[in-house]
C-alpha cells in the first residue's frame, strides 16, 4: 500500500487533472512557439501586419453630427503580443519578448476610438490645454461573452489632440477595456454600443477567426 502521504498528494494531483479548466475561443495561455511567431509576426515592416490586424477591426460609418465612434479593435492574447513587438525597435529580441510575456501575464483588450471630426467647429471641444468635457461618458459600452455581460479588469480613457498656435483641439478619443482571456469562451464576442440621442447597436467579432 502507498503510504499517507504518497496517498494523500495522489489524491491531490487526480483532483488537480479532473477539475475543469477554462476553456477560451482562441489561443491562450500561448506557447512558446505562438510567442516566437507573435516576435516576428510583430516585427515585419511590410503590408502583412496591417493584414493581420484587419481580421481583430471593426470599422463604423461616421455619424451625421457629433463625435463618431470610428473602430473596434478586440485583440487577443497573440495579437497584442503582436502589438507589443510592432512597438519595439528592431534590436528588440525573440528572447526578451518571451521574458516579457512571462512576466506580463495575458489580456484581452477591447479598444474603441472616437473620432471628433465632426465637433471640429464646437468651441465646446476646443480644449486649449484643459481636459475636454468627457462626452464619452454618455455613451455605454456592453461587452459580452455570447449573452453573457463580462466586466473588465480595468479601463482607461485617453483624449488625443492636435495642437497649434491657437491652443489645442480635441480630434479623438480612445477607450480601453481589459479583460481575462477566460472571460471569452464562446466563439463570439459583442460590443453593444448605446450612444445618448441615438438607438443601440451590436458590433460583434466571430473569436473562432482570430489567432
Amino acid at each position: 500500500m502507498l503510504p499517507t502521504r504518497l496517498r494523500f498528494l495522489a489524491s491531490v494531483l487526480a483532483t488537480l487533472l479532473a477539475a475543469p479548466f477554462p476553456v477560451v475561443a482562441f489561443d491562450s495561455p500561448l506557447s512558446d512557439t505562438a510567442v516566437r511567431e507573435a516576435y516576428f509576426l510583430g516585427q515585419r515592416r511590410d503590408d502583412s501586419l496591417g493584414h493581420f490586424f484587419d481580421k481583430y477591426t471593426k470599422h463604423l460609418p461616421p455619424a451625421k453630427s457629433g463625435p463618431s465612434i470610428s473602430k473596434i479593435t478586440f485583440l487577443t492574447p497573440f495579437a497584442l503580443l503582436v502589438q507589443f513587438s510592432n512597438q519595439h525597435a528592431s534590436g528588440y529580441s525573440a528572447q526578451q519578448a518571451q521574458i516579457d510575456h512571462r512576466n506580463s501575464g495575458e489580456l484581452v483588450r477591447v479598444v474603441i476610438e472616437f473620432d471628433c471630426a465632426n465637433m471640429a467647429n464646437s468651441g465646446t471641444y476646443n480644449a486649449a490645454g484643459f481636459h475636454p468635457y468627457a462626452f464619452w461618458k454618455d455613451f455605454d459600452f456592453q461587452i459580452s461573452d455570447k449573452d453573457q455581460l463580462r466586466k473588465p479588469l480595468t479601463s482607461s480613457a485617453d483624449p488625443n489632440y492636435v495642437c497649434g498656435d491657437d491652443g489645442c483641439l480635441l480630434i479623438g478619443v480612445t477607450l480601453t477595456y481589459d479583460f481575462s482571456p477566460e472571460s471569452f469562451t464562446t466563439d463570439t464576442a459583442t460590443v453593444r454600443v448605446v450612444p445618448p440621442e441615438a438607438d443601440p447597436f451590436d458590433v460583434s467579432f466571430d473569436l473562432s477567426a482570430l489567432r
